[in-house]
């Protein structure tokens, strides 16, 4: 039995995009999308990269507005920052649970190229693992 999950952050352009690219690949029986509140004009070239590095293809994600999943229905609606939590719309779909799990916006890093990397890699491990626990807690179980 598939489980829709929506996640959800401001831009959509990195946190989220790699929310839902690792709950993707936790089992083929997870439908994950993701959603800005404002999305950006791309996802993030280095969110790109970062997931690359292990093996995530997130290079044909496209920033959406959550605007057009509101009347949809979602098993899970996590929220990954907090202004995206602030400012979740209410859902006229039916939304199981929703969810707060807060990361670091990795795009707001500053430094050389390396120290911003090592940002996003970073962030990317924090979201591997966070997510991975939310699959085996909340998603998987019967």
């Amino acid at each position: 039995m598939s489980k829709r999950i929506l996640i959800l952050c401001t831009g959509n352009s990195c946190r989220s995009q790699m929310a839902e690219g690792f709950l993707r690949s936790f089992s083929p029986d997870v439908e994950a999308y993701s959603a800005g509140t404002e999305p950006a004009p791309r996802v993030h070239p280095l969110a790109v990269r970062v997931m690359k590095e292990v093996g995530a293809d997130i290079s044909g994600g496209v920033p959406k507005s959550v605007d057009a999943f509101l009347g949809q229905p979602f098993d899970h609606v996590i929220t990954v920052c907090d202004d995206a939590d602030r400012n979740c719309p209410q859902f006229s779909g039916t939304v199981g649970k929703r969810s707060h799990i807060a990361f670091v916006d990795p795009a707001r890093a500053e430094g050389t190229d390396d120290e911003v990397l090592a940002v996003f890699r970073g962030v990317r491990e924090e979201i591997r693992t966070k997510m991975r626990e939310y699959y085996e807690k909340e998603i998987s179980k019967p």
